[in-house]
Order: structure tokens, then C-alpha cells, then sequence
């Protein structure tokens, strides 16, 4: 059966997106009980504030799910006010129209735009061209430092500045409930990550990272096959992923099946 992009598969993807951040949030409450990260649910929305500057201290599902009135959106602004914390709001195309006139008359603006794909999972689709020499395979619970030390590897030529930030974040994605992290191995040496998250039936690909030295022998490739089996396996129907406009992120995507589902736009208050 087809699967078409409409609101009902928008409200999978966002509450699938939404729980995997929640589940982010609660892994740092849990390794920093100090830092006061935490989420709530108000009108179908998912909060989170992981912290003042975490990229994860947002909204999903905005508009979505209940009906949101001006009520609604002062408790989830405050929510984030009394955190001293940026107000931001990834909001679907698919959410009720109505959400718009509510933001722009709030004087919020569009900073961002986040392209959602997906991929039917089928068995005959999922590329089997591998480099046979790339093991992959799941982490043990005592090779997180390894992973998160591979994972940052991996954007320091980008981002050299936020090594010690993005060393944090692997070490909390890869110890949150629902993660599955992966990594890719050559010559017994570990090249790339890739952690992938299961809600219901949606299976989310995110934390893809391969060190330079390392990057076109097929690491990513592999990662990918092998999350996407792991999904079939675990009668998953759909796989999601995001990525920024005309990235080569988007490319490599639809280069292995996916397409894009619809774009979202953060939103955040002035």
C-alpha cells in the first residue's frame, strides 16, 4: 500500500521526532541531574528544554494534534521563559492553518527549514552494495565513550569549536532510551556512527558521522543497510530522516530511496 505524505503521516513523524528528543532530554536529566533538563506535553505538543543553548530545547508538533489558543501557547511559552531559554517551534506545513496567524500575530519568525524524508521499508529496496570490509554492528552497553569520541571525530573539521559540546551530545544520544547506535568498523578500527530510534512503526536515522580520513569507502552506506534491516526486522514500516535544504545529506537520501515527505520551518519568538 502506498504511503502518502499527508497529515496523518505528518503526526507519525512528528510524534516519532518528538519522542526521540523527550527520550534525549530525559538521558541528560538522567547523566546531569543538575542541569534541569526536562520536557511536558500540553495540547498534544512535546516541549523540551535540554538547555538554554541545546538545539533539542524546542517544540514538536505544534498545531498537530489539539487545537491551540492563545492559553496554549502562553504555558508553552512560559515553559521556556522561566528557563531563560530561546522560544522555538518546528512546525509541520500540515498543522492546522490556523497556527500561522497565531505565530505571526505573536511576532514570531521563521530562522530555519528542515527537510522531513521517508522511505517505505521494503526488503527489495534496501541496498545491499556494500564495501565488504566495513563491519557494522550495534554498540556494547560499555562502548558509549567510544562511539561519542568516533561520532565527534567526525564533525570536527566542520565544527572544531563545539568538540567538547558535540563529545556531550553523542555520549547522552547514544545512552537515551530508544537509541540504538551503531558503528561501522575497518581493519577492527571504528571509521563512523549512526544511531537509529524505533516509535511504533516509524524508524528514525539520525547521528550519521564518519572521520575524514576515512569518509568514501562506503561507511555510511553500510550504516545505512544495516539500520534499515534492523528496522525491517523490527516491523518497522517507515524510515525518517531530516535534513537541511539541498544538503548533501538530502542528495545521499534520495540517492538510497528516500523522498522528501514536506519542509519544516522553526519558528522562533523575537
Amino acid at each position: 500500500m502506498p504511503i502518502f505524505s499527508d497529515k496523518s503521516l505528518s503526526q507519525k513523524i512528528e510524534r516519532a521526532n518528538g519522542c526521540s528528543n523527550a527520550d534525549f532530554v530525559e538521558s541528560r536529566a538522567n547523566l546531569f541531574p543538575l542541569s534541569g533538563a526536562e520536557w511536558i506535553e500540553i495540547a498534544g505538543v512535546y516541549a523540551m528544554f535540554d538547555a538554554v543553548d541545546s538545539p533539542t530545547t524546542q517544540t514538536f508538533g505544534l498545531g498537530l494534534f489539539d487545537k491551540i489558543t492563545d492559553l496554549e501557547m502562553n504555558k508553552l511559552e512560559n515553559f521556556f521563559k522561566e528557563r531563560n531559554a530561546p522560544i522555538i517551534h518546528e512546525v509541520s506545513p500540515l498543522a492546522d492553518p490556523s497556527i500561522f496567524s497565531i505565530l505571526n500575530e505573536r511576532n514570531y519568525q521563521p530562522i530555519e527549514f528542515t527537510n522531513v524524508l521517508y522511505q517505505a521499508l521494503d526488503s527489495a529496496l534496501i541496498s545491499s552494495h556494500q564495501n565488504t570490509q566495513i563491519q557494522r554492528r550495534i554498540i556494547n552497553d560499555n562502548e558509549v565513550e567510544i562511539y561519542a569520541e568516533t561520532s565527534t571525530k567526525g564533525w570536527l573539521d566542520e565544527m572544531p569549536e563545539y568538540a567538547e559540546q558535540m563529545l556531550e551530545f553523542s555520549r547522552i544520544g547514544a545512552s537515551a532510551n530508544g537509541a540504538i547506535p551503531f558503528i561501522a568498523e575497518l581493519n577492527d578500527e571504528p571509521i563512523a556512527t549512526g544511531t537509529l530510534y524505533i516509535y511504533d512503526d516509524i524508524a528514525i536515522l539520525a547521528g550519521a558521522s564518519t572521520i575524514p580520513e576515512d569518509r568514501k569507502k562506503g561507511a555510511q552506506t553500510s550504516l545505512l543497510a544495516a539500520r534499515l534491516n534492523y528496522a525491517l526486522e523490527n516491523e518497522c514500516k517507515i524510515a525518517i530522516m531530516d535534513a537541511m535544504p539541498g544538503s548533501q545529506s538530502q542528495r545521499n537520501a534520495e540517492k538510497n530511496g528516500f523522498r522528501i515527505a514536506y519542509t519544516r520551518t522553526k519558528w522562533q519568538l523575537k
